[in-house]
């Protein structure tokens, strides 16, 4: 039983550093040229606040999808402009963009996304029990009618590949053609967000608990 315990405890032990290695954190000192570009761009654009700091790389690197991206600089670059955009551009108000990016979350079991933007949501006015069901994978009982359109509009895309055409006349009249395209952008920008952390296995913070079962 002792040598059964122990050989379980190696194989968690290489499996866990086998994940944990994926994509290395990247220091700035081992970066190229361009990997080091697109880390100047996302320290002086409104993520990084314009803090290139010590304590803010390491924030940048350790979360989030960047540190993988950094892998391929020129497809990050591109790609971390479309999220500014997305995140602080977007025609949609902040509560139904942060409720977007959950459902999103909830859809691919992104860990690491939903810990990240659970918070903004709170913050831009998202009632707590519509996340707390939605992180349960239930319809949220007490949605707004606006989140309610959201949802139905994030729901059917992610999991029907479409939506019909009630779904997208309700959209439509809520949020106007800027606000269609802007939701499909945020479903599909934090769809190659979520499946970034779901590769790269980005995790919260250790000791903060898997919000997503």
């Amino acid at each position: 039983m002792a040598r059964i315990f122990a050989l379980l405890v190696l194989v968690a032990a290489v499996t866990g550093a086998a994940a944990a290695e994926r994509f290395p954190i990247l220091q700035p000192d081992q970066m190229n040229a361009d990997q080091k570009k697109l880390l100047e761009a996302l320290l002086a654009g409104p993520r990084g606040g314009g803090n290139g700091s010590p304590e803010a790389v390491q924030k940048m690197l350790r979360g989030g999808p960047f540190n993988a991206w950094l892998r391929s600089p020129d497809l990050g670059n591109r790609l971390q402009n479309v999220g500014e955009y997305i995140r602080y551009r977007t025609s949609l108000p902040p509560r139904l963009n942060e409720f977007a990016i959950l459902i999103t979350a909830r859809e691919w079991t992104s860990q690491y996304e939903w810990y990240a933007h659970y918070p903004l949501a709170m913050k831009a006015g998202l009632d707590a029990k519509v996340a707390a069901e939605l992180a349960l994978g239930k319809r949220p009982s007490a949605m707004r009618d606006d989140e309610a359109a959201v949802y139905e509009f994030c729901t059917k895309l992610h999991r029907t590949r479409n939506v019909d055409d009630a779904t997208f006349d309700r959209a439509l009249a809520l949020f106007g053609e800027q606000g269609v395209v802007d939701l499909i952008g945020v479903s599909g920008y934090y769809t190659a967000v979520s499946m970034t952390l779901n590769v790269a296995q980005v995790i919260p913070p250790e000791g903060a608990p898997l919000p997503l079962k």
